[in-house]
C-alpha cells in the first residue's frame, strides 16, 4: 500500500497538469483565430441595413441627408465615413460592482465623448469587464448617437456662427446644465465637463450655469449633451422659410436598393 499511494499521487498530478497545459494551448488558439476574425472584419465592411448600402456605394454623401429625414443609424461606420474627422475623449473610467454569490463583480464603466468641431457631437456610456474593451464599446455607442448642433449669434450675424441660438436647459437625475449665448470672444465660461462637450461641437462663446450633483460626473456629462442638442428643438424666425419636400432616400434609390438585394440573393 506505501507503494501504491505514491504512484496514485503521481497519476492524479500528472493528470491534473496535463489537463491544465491542454486547456491553455486551447484557449490560445481560439484566441488567435478571434482576433483574426476582427481584424477581417474592420478591413472589409459588408453593410446589413439600406442606409449602410447607400452610404458605401456613395448614394447618400451628407449626414445632414440623414438627419432631414430622421433615418436611424445602426451601423458606425456610416458616421466613419460621412463624418472621417471626429475625434473622442475619454471623459470617465469608473470601476462600478455587483454583489454576486461567489463575491463581488468589478466591471469599469467608460464615457467617452465625440466631436467634429464642426456642428457635431456624440456621447456613449459602455461597461465591460476590461477598459479597453469599455473605451471601443463607447466609442461605437456615442457615433450611433451622434446629433447636430445649431449655432447662432449673440449680436450683430456678422461672420461664421459662434455661440448657442438661445438659452437652452440640459436636465439628468439632479443635475441641471443651462447655456447662454456670449458675446464673440469670451470663450467658454465653463466647467471642464460641459467645456469639453462644447468644444467637440463646435462652439466657440458660451456662459454655462450648473446646479445639482455635478461631481456625479456621469450625470452631468449627460446633461450637457441634452442642453446643447435642445438647439434644434426651438423654431426661431430665421428657420420660418418655407421647407422644399423632397423624397425620402429609401424612395428616391428603391429600383437601385432592389438591384443591390437580387444582386446578393445570385450569389
Amino acid at each position: 500500500m506505501a507503494d501504491a499511494a505514491p504512484a496514485d499521487s503521481r497519476g492524479r498530478g500528472g493528470f491534473g497538469r496535463g489537463r491544465g497545459r491542454g486547456r491553455g494551448g486551447r484557449g490560445r488558439g481560439r484566441g488567435g483565430r478571434g482576433r483574426g476574425r476582427r481584424d477581417d472584419g474592420e478591413q472589409a465592411w459588408n453593410p446589413v441595413t439600406k442606409l449602410g448600402r447607400l452610404v458605401k456605394d456613395g448614394k447618400i454623401k451628407s449626414i445632414e441627408q440623414i438627419y432631414l429625414f430622421s433615418l436611424p443609424i445602426k451601423e458606425y461606420q456610416v458616421v466613419d465615413i460621412l463624418l472621417p474627422k471626429l475625434k473622442d475623449e475619454v471623459m470617465k473610467i469608473t470601476p462600478v460592482q455587483k454583489q454576486t454569490r461567489a463575491g463581488q463583480r468589478t466591471r469599469f464603466k467608460a464615457f467617452v465623448a465625440i466631436g467634429d468641431h464642426n456642428g457635431h457631437v456624440g456621447l456613449g456610456v459602455k461597461c465591460a469587464k476590461e477598459v479597453a474593451s469599455a473605451i471601443r464599446g463607447a466609442i461605437i455607442l456615442a457615433k450611433l448617437s451622434i446629433i447636430p448642433v445649431r449655432r447662432g449669434y449673440w449680436g450683430g450675424k456678422l461672420g461664421a456662427p459662434h455661440t448657442v441660438p438661445c438659452k437652452v436647459t440640459g436636465k439628468c437625475g439632479s443635475v441641471i446644465c443651462r447655456l447662454v449665448p456670449a458675446p464673440r470672444g469670451t470663450g467658454l465660461v465653463a466647467a471642464p465637463t460641459p467645456k469639453m462637450i462644447l468644444s467637440l461641437a463646435g462652439v466657440e462663446d458660451c456662459y454655462t450655469s450648473s446646479r445639482g450633483s455635478t461631481k456625479t460626473l456621469g450625470n452631468f456629462v449627460k446633461a450637457a449633451f441634452i442642453a446643447i442638442g435642445n438647439t434644434y428643438s426651438f423654431l426661431s424666425p430665421d428657420l420660418w422659410a418655407e421647407t422644399e419636400f423632397t423624397m425620402d432616400p429609401y424612395h428616391e434609390f428603391s429600383d437601385y436598393l432592389i438591384k443591390a438585394a437580387e444582386k446578393k440573393n445570385k450569389f
